[in-house]
């Protein structure tokens, strides 16, 4: 019986490891020049740190048991409230601002299709204990300098950006309920997933009336800040909220990164503990769902136990910047090159560990023939790994610890054809 990978999750052979690698030392490289320190956390955690929140039903979109205490618990959908968890376990003795990344393995129980996986790594950058937009800015300027590392730049992808306090006010401006504004971001979150039709219908079931409907499309169409009504931009809250966009928009420029940022009021987000500021990064071309996105979540910390802080940070999943960086042709060398190939012109093991050995603790790459033959076989065999040099031990003219070093870059870079030495002069500077 042929037994498959369960659905939804990845198999990663040599060249998806080597991308999933040079990926998470990108991440890991950009967290740290910009003062983040690394943390983690289980990735089993009580079902109630989601359910609290979002409701039971959330529980149909995660993967949950009951273990043999009776304790109902989740995998890890994501990493926020865990870390929301941890701040607030020990909130009294962490220095603030607390700055810390994550890279976790996820898993959410959801229709497996093209960028959506049901296992997934995702990359965490969060800010907690600072007020106002310069901690909004910070993060994703953060995210900005991770798209660069990569290669991508504002060609490829665009910040979309927006502010829940902004789009609550409109929507309460039209006369909907403020109980129900949250439903109407779940729906609205959706936009550049379902048809206009389908959304049109969820919004009407929801209870939105035709002209409340109209209204809403007319809003989500601007996009600039010139283009809010003055009507509108007169409410007290409205003008709050477009105030302090305008004035993450100034941080943003101040940081270098205007051109890879847009107003887009439409932009929600789908988690309900956003609070404040919400992005999202697309590609330009609009082939792709959002590859990222984060926000403000001021009451996150409060809702699992502790003291309120004010709170920001992005999540950015695998599959889909993968997806992208491959399209644009993006990503790291698939093949490690030995610097040293070992060859053995008698298959004596011991004189070639010997050899091995000392190399690999100088430091060196290196990479023994272990089946032996012909040495012409071996050479050919070197010379398709990659190596700078073949190293024969027990060649037939020479004696131990003698050994024929061959170097194998092109005869016109300069460097020796081949020489006879000993063993334990190698493994120094590159000749």
């Amino acid at each position: 019986m042929r037994i498959q990978s369960v659905r939804g999750t990845r198999d990663f052979y040599p060249e998806e490891m080597a991308l999933r690698l040079w990926l998470f030392e990108s991440w890991r490289r950009v967290s740290r020049r910009a003062g983040f320190v690394e943390v983690d956390g289980p990735a089993l955690e009580p079902l109630d740190l989601y359910t609290g929140k979002s409701g039971p039903e959330i529980a149909d979109q995660l993967y949950w048991l009951e273990d043999k205490s009776g304790r109902r618990l989740a995998l890890r959908p994501e990493f926020t409230p865990t870390l929301a968890r941890m701040i607030a376990a020990r909130q009294a003795s962490l220095p603030e601002p607390i700055r810390w990344f994550n890279i976790s393995r996820c898993f959410r129980y959801e229709r497996a299709q093209k960028g959506r996986l049901r296992e997934f790594f995702q990359w965490n950058v969060d800010l907690v204990g600072v007020e106002g937009e310069v901690a909004d800015a910070e993060c994703i300027a953060v995210a900005a300098d991770a798209l660069a590392e990569l290669g991508l730049g504002p060609d490829d992808v665009e910040f979309r950006i927006s502010d829940r306090r902004l789009l609550g006010a409109l929507v309460r401006h039209l006369g909907i309920a403020d109980a129900k504004v949250p439903q109407i971001f779940q729906i609205l979150d959706k936009r550049d997933k379902v048809e206009a039709k389908a959304l049109e219908a969820m919004l009407a079931e929801a209870g939105l009336a035709p002209d409340q409907r109209a209204a809403l499309e007319r809003i989500l169409a601007w996009r600039e800040f010139s283009d809010i009504a003055a009507g509108e931009r007169a409410t007290p809250e409205v003008a709050q909220a477009v105030e302090s966009l305008e004035r993450l928009f100034g941080l943003l420029k101040a940081y270098g990164i205007d051109s890879w940022c847009r107003f887009d009021i439409g932009t929600v987000r789908g988690l309900d503990y956003y609070t404040g500021p919400v992005w999202e990064v697309h590609d330009r071309k609009g082939e792709l769902r959002a590859i990222f996105g984060g926000g403000r979540y001021d009451r996150l910390l409060a809702d699992v136990g502790g003291k309120p802080m004010a709170a920001c940070g992005f999540g950015c999943g695998d599959v889909i910047l993968g997806m992208l960086l491959r399209d644009r042709g993006l990503g790291p060398e698939l093949k490690e090159q030995p610097e040293y190939y070992i060859a053995t012109w008698n298959r004596d093991w011991k004189r070639v560990f010997t050899v091995v050995s000392h190399l690999r603790r100088k430091g060196r790459a290196v990479l023994p023939d272990c089946r032996g033959g012909t040495i012409l076989r071996q050479e050919k065999r070197a010379i398709e790994s990659g190596a700078r040099f073949i190293v024969t031990v027990d060649d037939k003219d020479i004696a131990w610890p003698l050994v024929r070093v061959r170097d194998l870059r092109p005869a016109d870079s300069g460097g020796p054809t081949s020489a006879a030495k000993d063993y334990r002069d190698l493994g120094g500077e590159p000749e």
